[in-house]
């Protein structure tokens, strides 16, 4: 989907990537300057819902970004966004960033569980890893797609990389930076372009 989602429809389930709460906070704990973007993704998280009628969220990894992104504002609007979607099952799969940053607080209700978490037929990571088995959905690489046009243009676009049947799905948030992948012979390619996913490769 062009939300930077996997929309299973016949089990009422969403899988999404790399969240990464909290980096803005962590990044001006360092006194670097940025805009909150938790808004934002929430706004995001609530569209793709909405649109698809889940009834279950799957999150492959990194919800949290870092310890230092643990802060009260960013935590009290994600409880509220959680409070307006109390039937919503959220399971995490835990990846590096989960890790040092720590479980959500309780009072989400995400199921946290570790990789790798079987969903038959497929196999949830957010490390992509060849050999498990075909049918796997990861996080992780944040995959991009560089395009080049006429004059030296060039745009990169967030994707969708299939490869080697795994399925790496792009940073669900927009402040995550991404990628560029070197497209390989096998490589089915789909990028998002505003509200359409395209069919590169």
């Amino acid at each position: 989907m062009p939300q930077r989602a996997v929309w299973w429809e016949d089990r009422r389930t969403a899988f999404v990537a790399d969240l990464h709460f909290g980096k803005e906070a962590a990044f001006r704990s360092a006194a670097i300057p940025v805009p909150d973007q938790t808004l934002r993704t929430l706004d995001q998280l609530s569209g793709l819902v909405a649109e698809t009628s889940i009834e279950r969220l799957v999150i492959l990894g990194d919800l949290i970004h870092s310890r230092r992104g643990r802060c009260e504002r960013t935590f009290a609007l994600i409880t509220d966004w959680r409070a307006r979607h109390s039937e919503l099952q959220i399971d995490l799969v835990r990846g590096n960033h989960d890790r040092s940053s720590g479980d959500p607080p309780a009072a989400w209700r995400i199921a946290c569980v570790s990789e790798p978490f079987p969903m038959p037929p497929f196999l949830l990571r957010h490390h992509p890893e060849s050999g498990d088995s075909e049918g796997i959905l990861a996080g992780h690489l944040h995959p991009m797609v560089r395009l080049s046009g006429a004059g030296r243009d060039s745009a990169r676009l967030a994707c969708f990389l299939l490869r080697n049947g795994i399925l790496h799905l792009p940073a669900f948030s927009s402040f995550v930076d991404g990628a560029v992948i070197r497209p390989v012979q096998g490589d089915q390619i789909y990028g998002i372009c505003e509200a359409r996913v395209l069919t590169l490769l």
